[in-house]
């Protein structure tokens, strides 16, 4: 029953899913469309919205961008490579190789998500030359599931963001928090915990229970996945000053050395909160000294800069989105996503609302899939109406949160760079993230429901 269930869902996507980018075309028109009724504007109110926000996002987008290529980069480096491949060789059978691959996967995403999206990838890859008869598919599939809990951990841009002391956080709650709130209270939270270790947990087994069987396994040639080899100096060769500069393990030292100091500086001494710019520096420096010269470095960021290319032609056109959803000019003066948060305050109780903020940023994920645009688009309602209702900021930022990683398991614009790496389409692995959306839906709304 189980697999009838499965391959039910890969069927499904496989027919009606498109590529991701068509996938954010027909969002906008879905959103433009319903933008004109529900707040009375115009064609031309919804299209000035639209062309208003498509640049508004470039620093978020940039920021997105590095933490994704320096995770990329830092996955890359030997030692994280070695260390994988060690690992690679404990699974025996398929059940094992599918069950590790979520679990190295999902705690990776928990401490960043750019490195655990890109590092789970490489794993399964390895998983996939030594552990025969396993579906690659699956693989990609449960490497990506991991992701889900991105926006409990260490890298989340909302508790982040509700970290970080400035004018910038009192803004975005329309003066509700006038302090910040520390991630004790958000991602260390104990139903925050909760709810990762139990997803961690059932996942893990779901995914090694989704293993198709017979002629429905899908694999791959070791071959296809064999890295090329790295270029090398001819031993005839004579280092030029430049060259030397480039393999200098000196400067390498130096460079990583003021970088990570100064994030010891910091944030052990001068009690900076460590928020989303302190992340892509501790992954950029340390990736710099786990790579051990310039020049490596250098030329594995501009192998793994080319996983960024959906993310940098798609960003644009999910800003666009975000400004229809967030734009009031026109009509009756009120945003489409002002209208859906207004909505769950309205049916919401102190009980609820957790929940209910947590399905109206689940659904608003499809239309703008980014933790900093959800922010800034619910914050200003939802934190307040929240507060007023008697739940506490951090239990609402988190609720945001959680829906923004939830529906990301079938929105297929994070996934892209790890489809570009496993050379697969989002078709492929869409259908078994079906199965992991219910699963991790239920556990997440249980939490909500009854742990905050």
């Amino acid at each position: 029953m189980f697999q009838r269930l499965i391959k039910g869902c890969v069927k499904l996507v496989q027919r009606y899913l498109p590529e991701p980018f068509i996938f954010a075309i027909l969002i906008t028109i879905v959103a433009f469309i319903c933008a004109m009724p529900i707040c009375h504007q115009s064609p031309l109110d919804v299209l000035s919205n639209w062309g208003g926000g498509v640049w508004h996002l470039l620093e978020f987008a940039m920021q997105m961008t590095l933490v994704l290529v320096c995770g990329s980069v830092l996955a890359d480096s030997d030692l994280i490579k070695k260390w994988l491949r060690s690992i690679a060789s404990v699974p025996k059978t398929p059940f094992q190789a599918i069950a590790i691959v979520t679990l190295v996967s999902t705690i990776a995403c928990w401490i960043n998500w750019g490195f655990g999206l890109i590092v789970g990838v490489i794993f399964a890859k390895q998983i996939a030359m030594v552990v025969k008869g396993v579906d690659y598919r699956l693989l990609i599939a449960s490497a990506y599931s991991g992701f889900v809990v991105w926006h409990s951990g260490l890298s989340a841009s909302i508790p982040l963001a509700m970290a970080t002391e400035g004018e910038a956080l009192v803004k975005t709650t329309a003066g509700s928090i006038q302090h910040a709130i520390p991630i004790s209270e958000s991602v260390f939270s104990l139903y925050n915990l909760a709810i990762v270790i139990t997803i961690l947990v059932v996942m893990t087994l779901v995914n090694a229970l989704m293993h198709p069987k017979g002629k429905d396994v899908v694999t791959i040639d070791p071959a296809l996945l064999a890295e090329e080899a790295k270029p090398k100096m001819l031993e005839t060769d004579i280092p030029t000053p430049a060259q030397k500069l480039e393999r200098s393990k000196i400067l390498t030292w130096l460079t990583a050395v003021m970088g990570l100091g100064f994030l010891v500086l910091r944030i052990g001494f001068q009690g900076g909160s460590f928020d989303l710019n302190m992340t892509i520096m501790l992954f950029l420096f340390l990736g710099i000294l786990l790579h051990k010269t310039p020049i490596a470095y250098v030329r594995s960021l501009t192998k793994s800069s080319s996983a960024a290319a959906g993310i940098i032609l798609q960003f644009p056109f999910y800003a666009g989105i975000m400004g229809i959803l967030t734009g009031t000019a026109g009509g009756d003066g009120a945003s489409l996503a002002g209208k859906l948060s207004d909505a769950c305050v309205a049916i919401s109780n102190e009980q609820t609302f957790p929940l209910l903020s947590f399905l109206s940023a689940a659904i608003l994920n499809m239309f703008v899939p980014s933790g900093g645009g959800h922010w800034v688009v619910q914050a200003p309602i939802l934190i307040p109406a929240g507060i007023e209702l008697g739940v506490a900021p951090s239990v609402t930022g988190m609720s945001i949160a959680w829906g923004d990683a939830w529906t990301n398991l079938i929105q297929p614009f994070w996934a892209i760079p790890a489809l570009a790496i496993a050379k697969l389409g989002a078709r492929d692995i869409m259908g078994f993230c079906l199965i992991d959306l219910f699963v991790t839906g239920i556990i997440i709304m249980l939490g909500l429901l009854f742990l905050v």
